[in-house]
Parts: structure tokens; sequence; C-alpha cells
């Protein structure tokens, strides 16, 4: 899981340069957000990533997914310097912080899997199993998971359960699934061939062929902000956007995301650095509204 500024955490996975083969063949990553996939596209552009989004659940009242899935076009993993866990809890921080709805990262490499669930500016709460599905979190984790996806308190935690425990016929792959399994029956229908241990290069491909996909990528600040402020205008955070408290939230924002983002891009963290894009841009947002509401136009 990935450290607030300050904090540090061994990385005894990352692979030495003469490896990068066998990490680029074990590695892969899946972003699942509890949103439909045009919430999702607004918040994601924000990451300046190119990714693959797919409808990846049962459709809700208006007839689009009420989950949806965000795979990878690249592997910064093997090029950034940091290992994919660490990679993917920071791009579910950046996008939980703008979103109101939570975010969970699987992640896998040839050492370890694991998973990262994120919520607002809660603390991020995740599990991870040895590569052979030796358990390396706390039971503690999947209580909260379960609360904070709204999964069934009794039922949903006696199915995680056994996911902690040893189990030699289980590895770390295998128990991805398994949590798969529970959160079909809140909702999450990912597509066929789109599976936690998959190969980064396979997940991309099968993504490319999912019926309503769309490859998301950076249009530049104009876009990104007006198309944040439809997001959020119709979301929690619309009746700040259109009363006396929104200068005071787009300076909040601004105020913890300046901080954030210099300290990504004097660490180098890509993670941070996307968390602190997606504050500030939330906050001139709240700043933009006014502006294009009263049809003045953006330059």
């Amino acid at each position: 899981m990935a450290n607030p500024p300050g904090g540090s955490r061994p990385t005894p996975h990352a692979a030495a340069p003469s490896d990068a083969t066998d990490a680029e063949r074990a590695a892969g990553a899946l972003l699942l957000c509890r949103a439909e996939p045009d919430e999702v596209a607004h918040v994601a552009r924000l990451l300046r990533r190119p990714l693959v989004l797919c409808p990846a659940g049962e459709p809700g009242p208006g007839g689009a997914a009420r989950w949806s899935a965000l795979v990878p076009e690249d592997k910064p993993w093997l090029h950034g310097g940091e290992p994919v866990d660490r990679v993917l809890t920071g791009w579910a921080t950046a996008l939980a912080v703008g979103a109101s709805w939570p975010v969970l990262a699987l992640w896998w490499d040839h050492e370890r899997a694991g998973l990262v669930l994120c919520s607002g500016f809660r603390r991020p709460v995740g599990y991870e199993w040895a590569a052979d599905g030796t358990p390396l979190g706390e039971d503690e984790a999947m209580r909260t998971f379960v609360l904070r996806l709204g999964l069934a308190p009794v039922l949903d935690l006696q199915e995680l359960g056994p996911l902690t425990r040893e189990d030699p016929e289980s590895d770390a792959r295998a128990r991805l699934r398994g949590v798969l399994a529970v959160l079909a029956r809140a909702g999450l229908r990912l597509p066929a061939g789109l599976l936690p241990g998959e190969p980064a290069d396979r997940l991309r491909s099968v993504a490319a062929v999912v019926p309503g996909n769309r490859l998301l990528s950076w249009s530049g600040w104009r876009d990104a902000v007006r198309g944040e402020i439809d997001a959020v205008e119709h979301g929690a955070l619309g009746p700040w956007l259109r009363g006396p408290g929104a200068r005071f939230l787009a300076g909040a924002q601004c105020a913890v995301g300046l901080p954030l983002l210099a300290y990504g891009l004097r660490r180098r963290d890509h993670g941070w650095s996307c968390a602190g894009t997606l504050l500030v841009a939330h906050g001139l947002s709240a700043l933009a509204y006014d502006r294009m509401r009263a049809g003045r136009g953006w330059g």
C-alpha cells in the first residue's frame, strides 16, 4: 500500500533490469470502479495515463453498467522505478479523492498479488498474498473492505474469510478471483478474459474488443476541467458548486492538492502527483463554474 508523504516502505519485489522480461510477463493490474462508465471517464482522464475503460457490471436503472473496469495501456511499473502495487495504489487514491464512489485496485507480479480499496479521503485498505497464496495481510482489512463496499456484513465476510487463511491448493491469483466471486453478488460482471493473473498485454488485448469500451487519453486542461464540472455538478458535491461554499471548497482542494503535487513531482512519485493533480483540478473546476455557466466561454 502506498504511504503518505514522509513514510517509506520496502519494495523487495522490485525487478532488477535483468529481470525485466520476467516482470513484464508476470505483472498486471486492473482498476474496478463502482460507477457507470460515463462517471468514471471524467475523472480517469485526469490521471493523464492511457487507459481502456470497459463496462463491468449489471445495468442500472438507466441501462448503463454500475461497475466499470480500467485497464492500463502501458506499464509504468517497468520504467518508473515503482512496483506495480505502488503505481496502482497511487492511481486508485487519485481517482477516489475525485469521486463519490470507491475504487478497487487489483495487482499482481511474479512474487505477490493483492488488492487496495480507496474511498474518498479515507486511508486506503489493502490485502496481499505471496505468489503461492500465503496470506500477508490482516483480517481487519477484509472487514473494512466489506463495510466500505457496502457488502453483506455477515454472508460476504464469511465468504472472504477463507481467502485470509492458509490453503496450499489456492495461489495468490486464485485468491483474487475469489474476491471477484464475492463482488459478483454486488453486481460486478467482468468481461470474459479480463481476469487477475493475466499478463498486462493480454488484458489490454481483451479490453480492446469489449463492447462499449473506450480509450481514455489526456486532452488538455480545458476539456478536463469542463468534464470535471459536469461530473461533479451532478454528484454529491454539486450543491457546493452552486452556492457560497464553492470558493471554500475550491480553496481547500487547492490547498491540499498543491503540496501533494509538489511532493509527487519532487519524489517522482506518479501516484501522489495524480492525487494532487485531481485535487487541483477540482478546485479549478469550482472556480471556473460560475464563469462557464454565465456563458463567458473558456478563452
